[in-house]
C-alpha cells in the first residue's frame, strides 16, 4: 500500500489569556501564559508549513488568522471530541488522509509528521500518544472515521486507549507514533523547551521569571 496523499490540520485556540494555558498559573501569569500558547502555535505552524502536504488547514477557536497559503475554518461541536470529529469532517478531500495536530507539543519535528504520515501506507489509521494518557496526532486515510471521537473522553489519562479502541471497533488497523509530551504544567513548558531549544517557545520561555510571575499574579 503506498503512502497516501494527506492535507494537515491544526486545531488551536486563540491565545487569549485567561482562555488558554490555564494550568501554566501559577507559576506564570494569564498574559504570560496566552504568550507561551502564541509561540507554541507558531511552532507548530513552522513545522506543519515545512512539512510536505497537499494542503495545510488551522482548524480556529476564536479570533486566530490562517498563515500565509493555509486555508482557514472555524471549530465547532460542544466539547472536544465533537470539535475533532467535526474537523475532520469540515476539511475532507475526495482521496486525500488528514493528519491533525493541536497547539500543546511546540517540540514537534517534521520528521515526526512524516513518520506519522508514511505509517499510513501500512494501516488505515496512526495515533500518536502523549505522555499524560492523550494523544497528539491523529491520521486517517478515510476522516469520515473521525466521527468515533464524538463519543471519546478526552483530556483523561485513558484517552489514547480509549480513542484506540474506538478506531479499531470500527474495524481500523491502527499505527502507533512517537510518543510526545503535551504542554500542560510549568514541568512541561521546561520539558519541551529543552527538546527544542531554538523554537519561539523556548525562547518565550527563557524570557519569563517564574518566581516573579506568582508574585504578579497575587496581586
Amino acid at each position: 500500500m503506498s503512502v497516501p496523499r494527506i492535507q494537515l490540520l491544526l486545531l488551536a485556540k486563540a491565545p487569549v489569556p485567561g482562555r488558554v494555558k490555564t494550568r501554566l498559573c501559577p507559576p506564570w501569569t494569564p498574559a504570560q501564559a496566552a504568550a507561551l500558547a502564541a509561540a507554541a502555535i507558531a511552532d507548530t505552524v513552522e513545522v506543519l508549513s515545512a512539512t510536505p502536504a497537499v494542503a495545510r488547514t488551522l482548524v480556529a477557536d476564536g479570533a486566530l488568522p490562517a498563515p500565509a497559503g493555509w486555508g482557514r475554518r472555524e471549530q465547532r461541536g460542544d466539547g472536544l471530541g465533537p470539535r475533532l470529529a467535526a474537523a475532520y469532517a469540515d476539511t475532507a478531500r475526495p482521496g486525500v488522509a488528514t493528519l491533525l495536530v493541536g497547539m500543546d507539543t511546540p517540540q514537534l519535528s517534521v520528521g515526526d509528521l512524516i513518520a506519522a504520515g508514511a505509517a499510513l501506507a501500512g494501516c488505515d489509521a496512526v495515533l500518536g500518544p502523549a505522555e499524560d494518557g492523550g494523544w497528539w496526532t491523529l491520521g486517517l486515510r478515510d476522516p469520515a472515521a473521525a466521527e468515533v471521537l464524538a463519543g471519546v473522553p478526552m483530556s483523561t489519562p485513558q484517552t489514547f486507549a480509549l480513542t484506540r479502541a474506538a478506531l479499531r471497533g470500527r474495524g481500523l488497523r491502527v499505527a502507533t507514533a512517537a510518543t510526545l509530551r503535551d504542554v500542560d504544567t510549568a514541568a512541561d513548558a521546561t520539558a519541551a523547551a529543552a527538546a527544542r531549544p531554538d523554537g519561539r517557545f523556548a525562547r518565550a520561555l527563557s524570557t519569563m521569571d517564574p518566581s516573579t510571575s506568582t508574585v504578579d499574579a497575587e496581586r
